[in-house]
């Protein structure tokens, strides 16, 4: 089958099991409700290449930024407290400077998956009522669980793939008939 056929049904099917897991065998654990994470994880190694490097970059970059996204709520409700409405704005306006000054360092210099992962810490924190520290691993865990279902999805895709020759995995996601 075609390199753009193959992704989608790689992509459907695994989104079928990944959604399962979290509304089946993890909705008891602390991972419940948490299966957005993993989607963000999974369009993030794709969109940082593919492959191992894909995956790598994608856990490290959206791990940096949940700690990043932590030490910032913490901030917030902590030592910018007294500044009031200003105090999310300030620990949010110094994370993001912070992700930005670390892709100097080359495993964490895709910025776009750092800002992913600063965003998904804040989810269990506002819905789920969980202190920032609490709900860092699950958030870990999650972003692990999506990258390792983008990196299977890739594989899988370039195995249903008719030619010997691997998905081009960027441009298979963008829909490109070059990658066919």
């Amino acid at each position: 089958m075609s390199a753009y056929l193959a992704l989608a049904v790689s992509v459907g099917l695994l989104a079928f099991v990944d959604t399962w897991l979290y509304v089946g065998p993890l909705e008891t654990t602390a991972l419940a409700g948490l299966v957005w994470i993993s989607f963000i994880a999974w369009g993030c190694h794709f969109h940082s290449g593919g492959g191992t490097k894909g995956s790598l970059t994608t856990v490290a970059c959206m791990t940096f930024g949940a700690l990043v996204g932590m030490v910032a709520v913490m901030l917030a409700s902590g030592v910018f407290a007294d500044t009031g409405v200003l105090a999310a704005p300030i620990a949010v306006g110094l994370g993001a400077a912070v992700i930005c000054l670390a892709s100097r360092v080359s495993l964490l210099g895709t910025i776009p998956a750092s800002v992913y992962g600063f965003a998904s810490i804040a989810g269990p924190i506002l819905l789920k009522g969980l202190t920032p520290a609490e709900a860092f691993i699950p958030v870990v865990l999650s972003i692990i669980i999506g990258a390792a279902f983008g990196y299977v999805s890739e594989a899988l895709a370039n195995a249903l793939t008719r030619k010997a020759a691997p998905v081009d995995a960027e441009a298979a996601a963008l829909g490109e008939t070059s990658a066919v």
